[in-house]
């Protein structure tokens, strides 16, 4: 068994603008995260991974790096950023930093140069193409609408840019590129961190042709996701940087199917240790962003157990998550955030915490945190919501209200509102009005309230990390599917060396029946210990029974 830290740990995610604020500007900050140590250590964590903090205009919060070895002013310095690493090892925390390396800020200094002049030595740090007959080279389109090229007017030729504007492509054709990067990533993992979360890392090596897109969603992606060389150039990055570090790296790999994830994370390849999937959180939004979609359990199961049985085939790694910065919130889309808030939020955090890979938990996940309900159009903060809320408008088939209901669903902002410590003005986040609007159910929903309660939903995300780090099987057992056809439950197997675990989770509002009697390898179990249910009457391990709403037991034998 090829044993790894980073396959035992569990990370928590922290998005610094929306942490805490520990100078009262209204904007979470590095000093913020420091004040809240000991709540991470507490729940249990054993990696912290950092939205980015470094310099960035914030176009696209902090997505859009203008130096890659300064801090960002609101955040704090990087002093600041060094005592919260030091702090953290002297928990036994480990730090992952997220490297945006597909492109950076136009205001960073390389674009500056690069757009000066078309012999400037910058000028093939990114990618310049001539425009045909007053059009963009090709028809490719940006992630957040509109073409993927802007014009510039100084020296008459487009620039790429697949996220917004202010966000040119990076050239990694360029040898003199890539050498930068090698270089900005040896910097941090001289300074101590212990690894990196890659952003649309396998969207760096374009198709030199640009010829347009024909494939079905967005445009051109056939051409600029999973390029040509992108696996040349990951390996060589590896090889020259964190491969030579006891690092964790977790590449967010977009337009990624399971059989193209183990070409980033088979053992034998030397690229990252895990990736972050996509496809289980587009069931209920199969039709892209303008409509809310239906999905069925069975369709989830299948997903979930093919990438499984996939990646331990192969020795191959994956990240487990249903939230982070850049999604709503868990338990609005796939449990119940009304009468069945907490047991919903409860169920699902079992399901990622007992399937073979690193559980990734987003701040506020661990006290059920839901989506916020926006009043008006203009309330959205995200650019991407924004340039989707214009494109509905342009397009004209949807009304305001429908536009509004989408984008509330929808929208990155619902991961981003401020986190909630307790029930006083703001929240306990700032003394100032926050930069984004806080959950109204923050009076309600919040950490303090849950650290009182004996049955939080913290106190049981509590549970599962600690029984994760007892037995040895949450993270090494092998997974094995049960009961594929039943569209209320999800129940599995994980067979491991000393202990084997059946889990049962219950994904309906209603009482909903189970009969394992078909499955050979539970027929012969006499005995099996309850170490984990999301109710507080305790369940004696039986063959045949029923799960209340969103129940969620863990069985060892």
């Amino acid at each position: 068994m090829n044993k790894k830290w980073w396959k035992e740990a569990v990370v928590y995610q922290i998005y610094p603008r929306s942490f805490k604020d520990s100078n009262g500007d209204g904007i979470g900050d590095i000093r913020g995260i420091i004040e809240k140590i000991d709540y991470l250590d507490e729940l249990g964590v054993d990696a912290v991974w950092l939205n980015p903090v470094y310099q960035s205009p914030n176009d696209d919060n902090g997505y859009d790096i203008s130096d890659y070895k300064a801090i960002m002013d609101e955040f704090g310095t990087m002093e600041d950023l060094e005592e919260l690493m030091d702090l953290l090892h002297e928990r036994d925390i480990k730090l992952i930093m997220d490297l945006v390396i597909n492109h950076s800020s136009d205001e960073h200094q390389w674009f500056e140069e690069s757009r000066k002049s078309k012999t400037n030595p910058y000028r093939d740090y990114y990618v310049w193409k001539d425009g045909k007959e007053d059009n963009p080279p090709n028809n490719w389109q940006s992630f957040f609408g509109g073409p993927a090229w802007e014009y510039d007017e100084q020296t008459e030729q487009y620039y790429l840019h697949l996220f917004s504007r202010k966000q040119p492509d990076l050239n990694w054709e360029n040898p003199a590129v890539r050498e930068e990067i090698y270089d900005l990533i040896n910097w941090w993992l001289e300074k101590g961190i212990d690894g990196f979360r890659l952003d649309v890392i396998n969207l760096i090596s374009k198709d030199q042709r640009f010829l347009d897109g024909k494939a079905p969603g967005l445009t051109g992606h056939e051409y600029f996701a999973n390029g040509p060389r992108v696996h040349e150039f990951i390996q060589t990055m590896a090889a020259k940087t964190y491969g030579n570090y006891d690092a964790m790296t977790v590449g967010e790999t977009p337009f990624v199917d399971k059989d193209e994830a183990l070409k980033f994370v088979a053992s034998d390849r030397k690229e990252f240790s895990m990736i972050i999937p996509f496809e289980h959180l587009e069931l209920d939004r199969k039709n892209g962003w303008e409509k809310i979609s239906d999905w069925k359990l069975t369709e989830l199961k299948k997903l979930m157990t093919d990438w499984q049985y996939k990646l331990q085939e192969n020795d191959g790694w994956i990240s487990l998550y249903f939230c982070n910065h850049d999604q709503p919130r868990i338990v609005s889309r796939y449990g119940d955030d009304g009468k069945y808030r907490k047991e919903s939020a409860k169920m699902l955090a079992t399901m990622l915490h007992t399937l073979r890979g690193t559980p990734f938990i987003y701040q506020g996940e661990e006290i059920g945190m839901k989506n916020i309900n926006f009043d008006s159009l203009t309330d959205f903060d995200d650019i991407e919501t924004r340039g989707y809320i214009k494109s509905a408008q342009k397009s004209g088939e949807l009304n305001s209200a429908e536009i509004l209901e989408i984008a509330n669903y929808r929208s990155r902002d619902n991961a981003r509102t401020p986190m909630p410590w307790n029930d006083s003005d703001y929240a306990g986040f700032s003394e100032a009005k926050p930069w984004l609007k806080l959950n109204s159910s923050y009076s309600e929903i919040n950490v303090e309230q849950d650290l009182k309660s004996s049955d939080s939903v913290f106190k049981y995300y509590q549970k599962l990390i600690a029984l994760r780090k007892e037995y040895p099987v949450f993270a090494y057992g092998e997974y094995k599917l049960i009961l594929p056809d039943s569209e209320n439950i999800y129940a599995y197997l994980r067979e491991g060396k000393d202990n084997n675990l059946l889990v049962l989770l219950n994904f309906s509002d209603q009482l909903s029946n189970f009969d394992l009697t078909k499955e050979d390898e539970l027929n012969s179990v006499v005995q099996a210990e309850l170490i984990l249910t999301n109710y507080s009457t305790p369940v004696e391990f039986s063959i045949q029974g029923e799960l209340k709403p969103y129940e969620a037991r863990v069985y060892i034998y």
